[in-house]
């Protein structure tokens, strides 16, 4: 797929049908996530794999009731390393650079669902620490997006976008061309 075809027709997906996920399809995907670019090459980013139906039960609860993060077969959370950030950029590292490693692993993990034929949604509307308690995640990792994946059951219609004039400003904020 081109990759510019993959962006503009990427789609939130919230439907899923029943079927697993093929072993290479996910390592595919979880490759991509590790190839995205990183501050200082820290990769200041970790991922968990959820498939059990209880822990999936629980990232729905805690996501507000998003009943689509149990209904799909796989989910990803991605978790930001602030520790790994930290030891080489300190605090700026561990408040800003570790989200924005997260950040372009998870735009990875779509786009890259997406070119295989699968359906995927950028979750980031939960309670952190019920995510972080269901999946026993550590203090020094902190969840960025729950990322449910599988067989798309819908075809979601492109989003509106707003016109590039109104967000593109050359060299100082406000500014034209």
């Amino acid at each position: 797929m081109d990759l510019f075809e993959a962006i503009r027709g990427r789609r939130s997906v919230r439907a899923f049908k029943p079927d697993p996920i093929p072993d290479p399809a996910l390592e595919r995907i979880l490759e991509a996530a590790q190839w995205a670019p990183s501050a200082g090459n820290c990769q200041a980013r970790d991922f968990v794999i959820v498939t059990d139906p209880d822990v999936k039960a629980r990232l729905a609860e805690a996501a507000l009731g998003q009943g689509f993060i149990e209904e799909a077969p796989v989910d990803i959370v991605v978790c930001a390393n602030r520790e790994r950030s930290a030891s080489r950029y300190g605090d700026r590292g561990r408040n800003l650079y570790c989200l924005m490693d997260a950040a372009a692993a998870v735009e990875n993990i779509l786009l890259a669902a997406h070119a295989l034929g699968l359906g995927a949604c950028w979750v980031g509307a939960y309670r952190d620490g019920e995510v972080m308690e269901a999946l026993g995640l550590p203090p020094w990792l902190r969840p960025i997006a729950i990322i449910p994946i599988g067989f798309p059951a819908e075809s979601p219609r492109p989003p509106p976008r707003i016109r590039l004039e109104k967000l593109v400003h050359f060299n100082r904020y406000g500014s034209e061309r």
